[in-house]
């Protein structure tokens, strides 16, 4: 059966005007002011008057096995439902380890990503954890990447953080290195995504990478750059270099502590950082601690969810002026670029039909994956 979207006001995730757009099987098939159904082919139609077309989000950093521990046993997070994906409007989830690399595993990862696979969603994964030397399935970096299909780069790599596993600039390049060239013999991204703390001068381990290597800073997407003020005012320089990732789904716990993430997105664009460098990602079923700064000790913990994402974007529009096709492509057109997800990201004719449909007050009114109805 083939489905119609008629009438929609397209976001590809640059406006396009209204148009119709035609799915059959996983794909887009045509793209056009105008289609007839076809003739002798069973095709729902959908009559999105008034209505956006935009491609489905891409939740690049989620903890989809679940993530803390830091508080010990009862702060587990539970791992990602696919009902969390659709009611974000999330088609695809890119899937890491985080703290815990000792009693959760990368192998459990993997079969995570093929579960939300086999139930119709898009995904992929990060091997490693926060340790260096890191966790791996094959027993090597390269290995993973090279050779197993769902696995695009390393991460998420603690950095300036207490929690980190305090490895040398020689570590790291290293690191960055094999990361890179697996991903050249696989057709991978092979970049590693970088956990930052809440330690001064946060970027500086990347800088000495670059300076001391071959490496480039598109070799890295380091997130929580919200996370305080100062990290967020390095970001708006780092930014202009390299990529800087967004964590939505902490706000509104730390209000007090981060920089908004619809605010921030406004920030970067203003000073300077070019919107190809920026990404949305919730953080979904990791931990969101508060430790105190005087004992270390932990004293607050919260779980986000991927619906965070579209609500950051909503407010960038509604709230703080950010054009809607500018404020879409920190979480469709960029991870999917930048990460090198295939036929992701855009709607374009011969991409895959992850479609989300929404109304003007951004309430999701159809979602599309990979060409099923799952909203």
């Amino acid at each position: 059966m083939l489905t119609l979207f008629k009438n929609a006001t397209i976001y590809s995730p640059h406006f396009l005007g209204k148009k119709d757009v035609l799915v059959g099987g996983k794909t887009i098939l045509a793209i056009a002011d105008h289609i007839e159904p076809p003739s002798g082919v069973e095709t729902k139609l959908l009559d999105c008057t008034g209505l956006w077309l935009v491609p489905g989000l891409i939740d690049s950093h989620v903890h989809i096995t679940g993530g803390g521990g830091e508080g010990g046993p009862a702060s587990r997070m539970p791992e990602l439902q696919i009902s969390m994906m659709t009611e974000a409007g999330v088609t695809t989830v890119v899937g890491c380890l985080g703290t815990d690399g000792i009693t959760r595993s990368v192998e459990s990862v993997l079969m995570k990503v093929k579960s939300i696979r086999a139930n119709g969603m898009s995904a992929w994964m990060y091997t490693g954890a926060y340790q260096v030397p890191p966790p791996t399935i094959t027993g090597d970096i390269m290995r993973d990447i090279t050779l197993i299909d769902e696995v695009i780069g390393v991460g998420e790599i603690a950095i300036s953080d207490h929690r980190s596993s305090v490895p040398t600039i020689a570590e790291l390049s290293k690191l960055t290195g094999h990361a890179r060239v697996a991903g050249m013999i696989g057709g991978k991204a092979g970049i590693i995504n970088m956990h930052m703390g809440d330690a001064r001068d946060p970027f500086r381990p990347l800088h000495d990478i670059v300076a001391n290597s071959e490496m480039g800073y598109k070799q890295f997407i380091p997130t929580h750059c919200n996370r305080n003020e100062y990290i967020f005012e390095d970001a708006k320089e780092y930014g202009k270099k390299g990529y800087v990732d967004i964590t939505t789904s902490s706000y509104p716990y730390y209000a007090d502590e981060e920089i908004k993430p619809s605010v921030a997105l406004k920030l970067l664009l203003e000073s300077g950082v070019p919107i190809g460098h920026i990404t949305f990602t919730s953080d979904a079923c990791g931990s969101l601690p508060g430790f105190d700064p005087e004992t270390g000790k932990l004293v607050k913990i919260e779980m986000g969810l991927p619906d965070s994402i579209l609500r950051e974007i909503k407010e960038a529009v509604l709230e703080d002026a950010v054009p809607l096709e500018i404020a879409l492509q920190v979480a469709t057109s960029n991870p999917a670029d930048i990460l090198r997800l295939t036929g992701k990201g855009y709607i374009k004719e011969n991409f895959d039909a992850d479609i989300l449909i929404l109304d003007t007050e951004f309430n999701i009114r159809y979602l599309m994956a990979n060409g099923k109805m799952v909203k």
